[in-house]
């Protein structure tokens, strides 16, 4: 039995003791319904305050054995409550130490800085790529939400340097920055960009003076959700095909048609083909765009383009040729055998 089943039994037992003392003392000593009460509160907490009126030997005979099974339900009541408070503190601090022990053996991770709507769009997405998440909200609603649904956390805001440290920031690949306050914000992409200067950090802005503060402070994109909710509107009004295009090539989002970004590894089959064999090898599949370090993106890359490792390419076409240039871009110990 749990604590708190044991505690909520106690509490019962002692409310079904108070009950009977009281229909006791009213039946035998004929007292008021208000004074068996009070008789049985003091007799059942050992106060001993006052009689009320003088007991008989019935009466006498009833508060003993009331005494003996008031005290003892009162005192299991006292014992089950220091016991579920005990439990439950010490299961907080037992929940919190494996999380952060989790959290502790990642690397590569992205840190959500805010759990609000923006906050959860963004997680929603970067789950659906599979990408490792670490959510910071101070929130205790949002925590106990975040708890039951097995996401690593911090419990904290992220305007504290600690709380990004517990976070992982030093080993994290990326920061999304989304409470819904520009100089929070802004305030954390600083700290963010202080103890990792190499990270990419993507801010929220709510106005044009912060999002232009967001990127003095550092931040590698700086976004307003309104801004860009507004104008995808206006363009599903002005193209709604290109918008239709839109919403089937957002990567993840496409059931047959999709968008993807693929790095080619050393040793990958693909590195030393052209653009032009690739896509001919993978007929469903067309390259949009390649990066290469050091290097503008080039989009729609001449079909005799050589391909080199470390290049990024971005592609769109079938999941399953999406899928299968992914595994030829690997390098061959990652492939299956």
């Amino acid at each position: 039995m749990t604590a708190g089943r044991r505690f909520r039994l106690a509490l019962a037992c002692l409310g079904l003791v108070i009950a009977v003392g009281t229909a006791g003392y009213v039946v035998i000593e004929g007292m008021t319904l208000l004074d068996a009460l009070f008789m049985t509160v003091t007799t059942v907490s050992t106060v001993g305050y006052r009689e009320v009126q003088p007991l008989d030997a019935a009466g006498r005979v009833f508060t003993m054995v009331l005494i003996v099974f008031g005290v003892g339900s009162a005192f299991y009541l006292f014992t089950a409550m220091a016991e579920a408070i005990v439990e439950g503190a010490i299961g907080d601090s037992w929940g919190r130490a494996r999380m952060q022990r989790r959290i502790d053996e990642i690397e590569g991770h992205v840190i959500v800085c805010g759990f609000g709507r923006f906050g959860r769009a963004v997680v929603e997405g970067l789950r659906t790529a599979r990408v490792e998440t670490v959510i910071v909200d101070s929130d205790p609603a949002v925590e106990a939400q975040l708890a039951a649904s097995g996401a690593l956390f911090v419990a904290g805001s992220a305007l504290a340097d600690d709380v990004l440290e517990r976070a992982g920031v030093r080993r994290a690949r990326a920061v999304v920055v989304a409470t819904g306050s520009d100089p929070d914000n802004v305030f954390i992409t600083l700290s963010v960009r202080e103890k990792n200067p190499r990270l990419r950090i993507h801010a929220r802005g709510e106005t044009d003076a912060g999002l232009h503060r967001l990127r003095l402070a550092g931040a590698d994109q700086a976004v307003s959700a309104y801004q860009m909710g507004g104008s995808r509107i206006a363009s599903s009004i002005v193209r709604p095909s290109v918008v239709d295009f839109l919403e089937i090539s957002t990567p993840g989002k496409g059931e047959h048609v999709d968008l993807e970004e693929v790095r080619l590894e050393e040793g990958g089959a693909v590195a030393g083909r052209t653009v032009s064999e690739v896509e001919s090898a993978n007929p469903r599949m067309r390259v949009v765009a390649l990066k290469r370090e050091g290097e503008s993106i080039r989009l729609i890359p001449d079909a005799d383009t050589k391909l080199a490792a470390g290049d990024y390419l971005v592609v769109i076409g079938d999941r399953a040729a999406l899928d299968r240039l992914a595994q030829e871009s690997s390098a061959a110990r990652d492939r299956p055998a």
